[in-house]
């Protein structure tokens, strides 16, 4: 059963890098179940009440949208450097594509930020997750999006929920990882400030967002190799 999310919040995957290490883009990876990073991804991110699944497509973009419609999760082409909604009803997925991806994840980040800022009406905040963390669980997306106690709008110990103001990233034995959780508050500065191949890292580490420790349900491990 789907986990509730208690205000407007989408999921953002950043699927477009040419995956250099790995050998092929990690768009199109998958285990041996059989099931795409890409489509496990999404799942998690719907499962976890995130709405819509924004995707952001660069390398072999044609090749990962034909495994979104393999498993049924679009049915729409999308029109670049916009955000398109796909025909499938559960979960809403809108496929972005990165033109400029070559540049590094900064270019993912701010092409699946400018589809947030596109949607009507505009989420609270989005969670952003790469595509390389295929053990991503719904209940750790659902832990970084869910009230936290602490200190908000002037109430210190009442229960934190998130906003626009929301900064949050999801923490592994005091190591930072994925998801983070952006506040819509953030994103022209977002768009505007983050460059290179770091995406919202040294923003995240500038603002101090709030760590929320995650190890208990996870590793949460990226894979960069095959072996």
């Amino acid at each position: 059963m789907p986990l509730s999310s208690p205000t407007s919040i989408a999921g953002l995957v950043l699927a477009a890098g040419a995956g250099s290490r790995y050998g092929l883009p990690k768009a199109l990876a998958g285990g041996g179940d059989g099931v795409p990073w890409l489509v496990r991804t999404i799942r998690t991110l719907a499962d976890a009440c995130c709405s819509p699944v924004i995707v952001v497509l660069g390398a072999r973009a044609d090749d990962a949208r034909a495994l979104l419609v393999e498993f049924a999760l679009t049915g729409a082409t999308d029109v670049p450097g916009t955000a398109t909604r796909t025909g499938a009803p559960t979960p809403p997925v809108l496929v972005v594509q990165a033109e400029d991806w070559a540049e590094g994840l900064s270019a993912s980040l701010r092409a699946g930020l400018r589809a947030a800022t596109s949607l009507a009406p505009e989420p609270e905040a989005v969670a952003i997750v790469p595509v390389d963390v295929p053990g991503l669980r719904s209940s750790t997306v659902a832990r970084l999006i869910a009230p936290l106690p602490g200190t908000r709008a002037g109430k210190t110990g009442s229960e934190a929920s998130v906003g626009p103001d929301t900064l949050r990233q999801a923490g592994f034995l005091g190591r930072p990882g994925h998801p983070v959780v952006i506040g819509r508050a953030h994103w022209p500065e977002l768009i505007r400030s983050s460059g290179a191949d770091t995406g919202a890292r040294p923003y995240l580490q500038a603002h101090h967002a709030h760590l929320v420790e995650c190890s208990d349900l996870e590793t949460g491990l990226d894979i960069d190799r095959r072996d």
